[in-house]
């Protein structure tokens, strides 16, 4: 058996927190345990702002974005705002010299993506997406695997992230002006680990199911590559699933236990089924912690991008994802017709 360890040390950025939301409470209560320094945390409102960092013991409340991003003790701001927001948040603080970790999805579409990434190169600051599962060690080693050729040929990726999230219309989940649905918020998941393993799909197929608000209930990929390889992934927020991923190879598989996109156990095995090596991916705490490593160290290296989710490759998964909407009729508010509407759109 080979274990992983948590390696994540921080680097000394100090730390603003932009949006006051559940997923900022996870990261920053992670990054702080880790041993991270957070210094501000900024929110559209003062009293949202001030509560929150009188919750998490962060010194400074700031009850604007505009205001985080003038703090000159900030170092990087994560945003933890809605999808549909992260292209504005991400540039307005790029722009004021910081850096950023940018929440999954890294934004709604390619062309925001876009905006980005070129404003990241243009002032020399690193935009890394905060694809938590990409840092975690247990996919240090996957990939190391698989870099290896001990799988042999790739021949497949099998992946699935389904739960069962509120049905509310009100919810941010199904609303579409606020990027809700499945496959923003679960599939973003796993068509990453398909990029991560297999790189770029040569042809794609989906199918969506949808819910009275417009917002996918499920969506379903196929891809096919270049190598011959294909990859399955079913998103879906009206039911809950085994959340299980298996790679398999000419000579072997990888089998995800569940949950596969969270610190959990991976076994490598040969092609009659034999256990060569079981990867125990536990770690201290949630495991948010190594994408704020990731963060820092690019940053003290004078790296805009690294190797492990390249900010191009983000940017790809993001057209990757608006190919996806193109052939489900997916939308969002302003983007007009999508060519391809699926005859399952309501």
């Amino acid at each position: 058996m080979s274990g992983t360890t948590d390696r994540a040390r921080p680097a000394g950025l100090r730390w603003g927190i932009l949006g006051t939301g559940g997923i900022s409470t996870t990261f920053v209560e992670d990054v702080m345990a880790g041993g991270f320094t957070v210094v501000a945390v900024g929110s559209r409102s003062t009293e949202s702002a001030e509560r929150f960092a009188r919750e998490h013991g962060i010194a400074r409340a700031h009850g604007s974005y505009a205001d985080l991003a003038a703090d000159p003790e900030v170092d990087a701001v994560y945003i933890g705002t809605p999808h549909p927001f992260h292209a504005e948040n991400a540039v307005e603080m790029l722009e004021a010299g910081k850096h950023v970790l940018v929440e999954k999805p890294f934004t709604i579409n390619e062309a925001e993506a876009r905006l980005i990434a070129d404003t990241a190169v243009r002032v020399g600051r690193v935009a890394l997406e905060a694809m938590w599962t990409r840092f975690l060690p247990h996919m240090v080693r996957v990939r190391e695997i698989i870099a290896s050729g001990a799988l042999g040929e790739l021949r497949s990726v099998t992946v699935d992230h389904n739960q069962d999230l509120p049905d509310d219309p009100g919810h941010r989940l199904n609303d579409l002006a606020l990027g809700g649905g499945a496959l923003l918020d679960l599939g973003i998941y796993p068509i990453s680990f398909t990029w991560d393993v297999l790189g770029a799909p040569a042809e794609i197929s989906a199918h969506a199911i949808f819910k009275d608000t417009g917002a996918d209930a499920q969506t379903a990929t196929f891809f096919r590559y270049a190598s011959g390889a294909i990859a399955t992934t079913l998103s879906a927020s009206d039911a809950a699933g085994p959340n299980r991923a298996t790679v398999v190879g000419t000579d072997g598989w990888l089998d995800f236990e569940s949950v596969w996109y969270s610190p959990t156990t991976v076994r490598h095995r040969a092609a009659d089924g034999t256990v060569l090596e079981e990867i125990d991916g536990a770690v201290e705490g949630r495991g948010m912690r190594f994408q704020a490593a990731e963060l820092e160290r690019l940053a003290s290296a004078g790296q805009v991008s690294g190797e492990i989710l390249p900010l191009e490759q983000s940017v790809a998964i993001m057209g990757t994802l608006d190919a996806v909407r193109a052939l489900t009729g997916l939308r969002y508010p302003g983007e007009g017709t999508a060519d391809g509407a699926s005859d399952e759109r309501p």
